[in-house]
């Protein structure tokens, strides 16, 4: 087998991907009855480590309004950095479905019943692509996580980029003095970049951010996941 890794993550997603959906019929109880703790006083040695266990219950219950498939899009990319190309056949959708699936849950996890306000994020695309065009590696540092990942799609990959780029560092020798072309859209309602040529999206970038900083970037260049992307200025 050529990627024994990749097969043993889409079994194990489908596994879990069955039995969150059978949830109901095996009568779970639900994390909301469970007990919270409260913090201990602030002398106590022990508040930091009882925190963390109630802000990871939290989001453990706001985890489990969300569908099985969009949990299953949502963690493995937010929280791992899986590409999406990766978790599409785990959820058995294409990529940018299951791309949609990701954003759907991301707002919901961040308390967005109404729109998400987007305009701090495309204000760091913007800043990203212009520290690019100049060449400013220090402004691109500012703007990106230390632990960034650069993902490139396969047909990004054809193109020349380098399948995967790991650390702010890099990535920042990566993009300065390119992305010339690049302009800030929404890419399935997210702040993200598209390169187009005579109006036709050739690349498209997804930009994750949190913190005012970017955390992941990734590139899509194959026609069909492209056309399935619903992108907007």
């Amino acid at each position: 087998m050529d990627n024994l890794g990749g097969w043993l993550t889409t079994i194990v997603g489908r596994i879990c991907l069955n039995l969150l959906q059978s949830r109901k019929s095996r009568r779970e109880e639900s994390l909301e009855n469970h007990e919270r703790h409260e913090p201990a006083s602030p002398a106590d040695p022990e508040r930091d480590a009882v925190l963390s266990d109630s802000v990871g219950l939290a989001l453990l219950v706001v985890l489990d309004t969300l569908a099985p498939a969009e949990r299953l899009a949502f963690v493995p990319h937010d929280m791992f950095g899986m590409p999406f190309d990766e978790i599409a056949p785990i959820v058995g959708r294409t990529p940018a479905a299951a791309r949609q699936l990701a954003s759907r849950a991301r707002r919901r996890v961040h308390g967005a019943d109404t729109a998400p306000d987007t305009t701090r994020q495309r204000e760091v695309v913007d800043a990203f692509l212009a520290a690019s065009r100049g060449g400013d590696f220090q402004a691109l540092l500012s703007l990106l996580d230390p632990d960034i990942v650069l993902r490139a799609g396969s047909a990004t990959v054809r193109m020349g980029a380098d399948a995967e780029v790991r650390g702010a560092d890099a990535v920042a020798r990566t993009f300065a003095g390119r992305a010339r072309g690049a302009r800030t859209a929404l890419v399935d309602g997210e702040p993200g970049a598209v390169w187009a040529v005579g109006g036709t999206p050739r690349v498209v970038f997804t930009v994750p951010i949190a913190r005012h900083r970017i955390i992941a970037i990734e590139t899509h260049a194959d026609p069909e996941l492209l056309a399935e992307l619903e992108l907007s200025r």
